[in-house]
């Protein structure tokens, strides 16, 4: 977008003098990164020249993809113009600062003061790799990093185009497995939120983590459940295809929640069922209308769970009892089914019971 004669070059020599061109009469990239790293100020003003630029660019080179294609963008600055959401898995290739600093200073014949700012500018390791769906090492050889994308592409890039173009959830053959609880499912879970609230803003009222994974300490299966809550089934059915097209199939034959207590009414348990495309990242997506008794139940559950330990504990051995009955299963559905009359004649009493004590109530949405 800065190539001799653009629009883009143009307007950042108008910006920053003729001084940032080189003999040839293209970007002087030394010279221009000497004049932002380090000045907040001057690389805002760049950034708002090249990154309308450059995103119109690669919206046009998407648009003209051919059919299944994979498409790869390399953002330097994703994590910091937060286009996380956008993708359906965001790569972070890291190294170690003091290696990335030997790097730049061999390989780019940056000074040490240079290369430093440069990376004072950018987000921190931390924060990128937050955002990260898949991490590659890159302190070792070009030819290790070389293959581990190979591997990547094999068993995870691959297929997961696969079932996009397919509209096909992930397959998850065996029964139930337990694992113990993982302190990264709430920033998988997280990561996964954020790009199902960028499907249609207008219609997602919000996404929870909920589920075993979502109660720290419990050990669960490695699938995150997450609720994504709309007005009415109607947004849930509209949603459909957008949720497809963002990694989340809907599950076929997928009919109502089991009623609870006090709820004998089916439909006033339904809810629509989706889940991952990504063979590496396994999700039970429930849509259901706010204000819903499964709705209710869902949140109500987790944040029980949460709060009272022997609650927790209980659900821990009912767990463990169901996975041995069902551990050489072909699926996890039995194993589903197994737990139902422990939630309704167990869980349900003593959750409202806590609810009641406690003074819990669930989260309520303006009209927009």
């Amino acid at each position: 977008m800065v190539e001799p004669g653009t629009p883009g070059l143009a307007r950042v020599v108008e910006a920053f003098s003729a001084s940032v061109l080189a003999a040839d009469g293209g970007l002087d990239r030394p010279r221009l990164g000497a004049l932002v790293f380090g000045n907040p100020e001057r690389l805002a003003v760049l950034n708002g020249i090249i990154h309308p630029l450059v995103r119109e660019r690669a919206a046009a080179l998407a648009a003209a993809a051919p059919k299944g294609a994979v498409l790869v963008q390399d953002i330097p600055l994703l994590v910091e113009t937060g286009q996380g959401p956008s993708f359906h898995l965001v790569l972070v290739v890291d190294a170690p600062e003091d290696l990335r600093l030997q790097r730049m200073i061999e390989h780019r014949k940056m000074s040490a003061d240079d290369a430093r700012s440069r990376i004072a500018a950018q987000a921190s390791r931390e924060d990128r790799l937050a955002a990260a769906d898949v991490v590659l090492d890159n302190a070792g050889t070009k030819d290790e990093l070389r293959d581990a994308v190979d591997l990547l592409w094999r068993h995870r890039l691959a297929p997961y185009a696969e079932n996009l173009a397919k509209r096909r959830i992930a397959a998850r053959p065996g029964g139930p497995v337990l694992t113990a609880a993982n302190p990264g499912w709430a920033q998988q879970a997280a990561r996964i939120a954020a790009r199902l609230l960028a499907v249609a803003p207008r219609e997602v009222l919000a996404v929870d983590h909920i589920g075993s994974t979502a109660v720290p300490g419990l050990d669960a299966k490695d699938v995150l459940d997450l609720q994504l809550t709309v007005r009415d089934l109607a947004a849930a059915d509209r949603l459909e295809p957008l949720l497809a097209e963002a990694g989340f199939p809907r599950w076929p034959g997928t009919g109502p929640d089991n009623p609870k207590p006090g709820q004998p009414d089916p439909a006033a348990w339904d809810k629509r069922v989706h889940g991952s495309a990504d063979p590496d990242r396994a999700v039970n997506l429930h849509v259901r209308a706010a204000g819903s008794p499964g709705w209710r139940y869902a949140l109500c559950f987790r944040d029980w769970l949460r709060d009272d330990a022997a609650a927790r504990a209980d659900y821990l051995t009912e767990k463990r009892k169901a996975a041995r009955r069902h551990g050489v299963d072909k699926s996890t559905a039995a194993y589903a089914a197994d737990k139902e009359g422990w939630f309704t004649g167990y869980a349900a009493p003593r959750m409202e019971e806590w609810a009641t004590h406690t003074g819990w109530q669930p989260p309520s949405y303006a009209a927009p």
